[in-house]
C-alpha cells in the first residue's frame, strides 16, 4: 500500500530537517504516489495527482491572489501535499494567504527547519512506494493463483466467497439483483448480526461504477457478471476505505464467480444452491445456532423463525442425471411458486445417484397445509409426470427439521418403487411397503428374502431368465394370470408354463394363498434391501 503523508514525515532524511505541519494536519492519511520537486508556480500541468511537491519556495510570487491561485491549482490536481524548505525565500514561516489557501483547499502543507538534501527525500520516498508496488504485485500474483485454482476446480460460489472473507479478514456476501444473499461468510462475526435486515441495507446502497466502496454503509462493492448480463453483486464489509489489494481481491474473485456460472449451465442455479447448502446444514447440524440458518434464509426471503416447517423431498422414479435432478429443482421452486409456498428448494446429495430435490417448507400458524402442498404437487406433475413428492410431519423448530426430512426421504423412496399415482405421499400412505424399507437394514428381513426367493433369483442369475419378474407380475395383478400374462407380454400358455416352473424352483404351490403371501411381501422387501432398483 502506498505511504501516506504521515509516513513520509517518520522517514530519517524528513525527519532531519525538522519538519512541521502548518495545514492540512487532519489529512496526513493522503496517499503520496511520487515525490516532484518543482521551483515554478505553473507546475500543475505536470503532475497527474497524488504527488507530494517539494519546493524552496524561491520563484513563489509575493501576491496573496497568485499564491491562492497556486494552492488552487495544487489542489484541483489531487496533489497529496506541499513540503516547503525554509532558508531560501522564507525564513521563519510562509505567507499567511498561502497557508489560509491551503487550509481552504484541503491542501496538507510541511515546512522544513533545516536545509534538507531533496533527493534524499525522494529516494527514500520512492522506495516505499516500489516497495508497496512489488507487494502489491505479489499479492496480486497470489490472488490470481488462488483464484485460477478456484476456477480450476470448479468451487462453487460459498468456497469462493469463503476465500474472499478470508483473503479480506472481513465479512464477505454474494446477493442477486432482487438483494437476495446466495453466500456469505462471516469472517468469524456474528452471521445472524451480519445478515440482520440484509435486503433493507443492500437496497440504500447505489453505486455508479461497477466496482466502488460506499463511505457511508463501509461496503466495498462489485457488479458480477459476464457478456453483457450481470447477475448479482460482490460485497467486502472493510468498514474503512479499501486499497489496491482490496480492489483486486473483489474484482478477481468476481470474475471467478462469473466464469463459473457461464461453465455450470447444467448445475443448478445460484439461487437453488444457496438453498440447498442451507438446507443440507440444517440436516447435518452444521449451524451451531439454529437462529443463524434462519438469518441465512432470512436473507433469501424465506422466514424461518416463528413457523410450522416441513420436509419435502421430491424425486423421480427412474435415475435422473445431474441435468434433469436441476431441471426439476427448478420446476419445483416454480411449483413453490405458483402455490403461494415460501420454501427453500434445493438439491440434496448433490452429484452423487441418490440425488433428490429437497423442500423446506415454511408455513404461517393457520395456514391450510394440504391445499398447499396439492397445487405445489400438481405444477410438479406437469413438469414431470415420473416425479413422486413426499413430506414428512410438520415441526415446530428449526431443530425437528432433520426429523421431518428424515420422514420424506423414506417417504419418497419407497413411493419412487410402487406403482401409486398420488400427487403426494406421506408415511401413512405406505403401508406394507412403508414397514419393509424402514425395516430393509434388519438382518432377519434379508434372511426372511433369502429364504424365500433365493433359489428362485439364483436360477434367473445362472440363465438369464426373467421368473422373478413373471412372478412380481402375478401377484401385483391379484393373481389373475389372464392379466399378468398381458403385462408380460406372453401367451396365456407360455405364461402358465413359467409359473409351474416357478413353483418347482421354489417348492410351493401357487395357489396356497398363505404361500403367495409370503411370496410378495418378500418381493416387496426385495425392492427396499436392493436400493438400486
Amino acid at each position: 500500500m502506498l505511504p501516506t503523508l504521515a509516513d513520509v514525515l517518520r522517514l530519517d532524511p524528513v525527519r532531519r530537517g525538522q519538519p512541521r505541519v502548518v495545514a492540512g494536519s487532519d489529512r496526513l492519511d493522503s496517499r503520496v504516489r511520487w515525490v516532484h520537486v518543482a521551483e515554478v508556480t505553473d507546475v500543475a500541468h505536470l503532475l497527474r495527482g497524488g504527488e507530494l511537491v517539494l519546493t524552496t519556495g524561491i520563484a513563489l510570487p509575493d501576491e496573496a491572489s497568485r499564491l491562492r491561485e497556486y494552492v488552487r491549482s495544487l489542489a484541483q490536481v489531487g496533489v497529496s501535499g506541499l513540503m516547503v524548505e525554509l532558508g531560501r525565500r522564507y525564513k521563519g514561516d510562509l505567507p499567511p494567504a498561502l497557508v489560509a489557501a491551503a487550509e481552504k483547499e484541503g491542501v496538507p502543507v510541511i515546512i522544513l527547519g533545516r536545509e534538507t538534501l531533496f533527493v534524499d527525500v525522494t529516494e527514500a520516498v520512492h522506495a516505499r512506494i516500489l516497495d508497496a508496488q512489488l507487494e502489491e504485485l505479489r499479492a496480486s500474483e497470489q490472488l490470481h493463483e488462488i483464484f485460477t485454482q478456484l476456477s480450476v476446480e470448479g468451487a462453487p460460489p460459498a468456497e469462493v466467497i469463503r476465500q474472499v472473507a478470508s483473503l479480506a479478514g472481513r465479512p464477505a456476501v454474494l446477493e442477486n439483483l432482487s438483494h437476495q444473499v446466495l453466500a456469505a461468510d462471516a469472517a468469524g462475526r456474528d452471521p445472524a448480526e451480519l445478515l440482520n435486515s440484509w435486503e433493507t441495507r443492500s437496497r440504500a446502497v447505489r453505486t455508479e461504477m461497477r466496482t466502488a466502496y460506499d463511505e457511508s454503509a463501509g461496503w466495498l462493492v462489485t457488479v458480477v457478471g459476464a457478456r453483457g448480463e450481470d447477475w448479482g453483486r460482490l460485497i467486502i464489509l472493510p468498514e474503512i476505505a479499501p486499497g489496491p489489494r482490496e480492489i483486486v481481491l473483489i474484482e478477481r474473485a468476481a470474475t471467478t464467480l462469473a466464469l463459473g456460472r457461464l461453465l455450470d449451465r447444467h448445475e443448478a442455479s445460484l439461487e437453488r444452491q444457496a438453498h440447498g447448502t442451507i438446507i443440507s446444514g440444517i440436516l447435518a447440524h452444521a449451524y451451531s445456532d439454529p437462529q443463524e440458518a434462519a438469518a441465512r434464509a432470512r436473507a433469501l426471503g424465506v422466514q424461518l423463525s416463528g413457523r410450522r416447517l416441513l420436509g419435502v423431498v421430491v424425486r423421480t422414479r427412474a435415475h435422473a442425471g445431474p441435468e434433469q435432478i436441476a431441471e426439476l429443482a427448478e420446476a419445483t421452486a416454480a411449483a413453490g411458486r405458483e402455490a403461494s409456498l415460501a420454501a427453500l428448494v434445493g438439491v440434496l446429495d448433490e452429484g452423487t445417484p441418490q440425488a433428490r430435490v429437497g423442500v423446506l417448507a415454511s408455513l404461517p400458524t393457520r395456514a391450510d397445509a394440504e391445499n398447499a402442498l396439492t397445487e405445489m404437487a400438481k405444477a410438479v406433475r406437469r413438469h414431470s409426470a415420473d416425479a413422486v413428492m413426499a413430506t414428512g410431519s410438520v415441526v415446530e423448530s428449526i431443530r425437528d427439521v432433520r426429523r421431518s426430512f428424515l420422514e420424506a426421504e423414506q417417504v419418497a423412496d419407497v413411493a419412487a418403487q410402487g406403482s401409486g399415482d398420488r400427487l403426494y405421499y406421506r408415511l401413512p400412505d405406505l403401508r406394507l411397503r412403508g414397514l419393509l424399507h424402514l425395516l430393509r437394514d434388519d438382518a432377519r428381513l434379508q434372511t426372511f428374502v433369502e429364504r424365500e426367493l433365493g433359489a428362485l433369483l439364483e436360477y434367473d442369475a445362472q440363465r438369464g431368465s426373467d421368473l422373478t419378474r413373471i412372478l412380481t407380475l402375478y401377484l401385483d395383478t391379484g393373481r389373475n394370470k389372464a392379466v399378468a400374462a398381458q403385462a408380460a407380454h406372453l401367451s396365456r400358455p407360455a405364461f402358465y408354463e413359467r409359473l409351474r416352473r416357478i413353483e418347482r424352483v421354489l417348492d410351493t404351490d401357487l395357489d396356497d394363498v398363505e404361500a403367495c403371501t409370503s411370496l410378495h411381501v418378500a418381493l416387496l422387501a426385495l425392492t427396499s434391501v436392493r436400493r438400486d432398483l
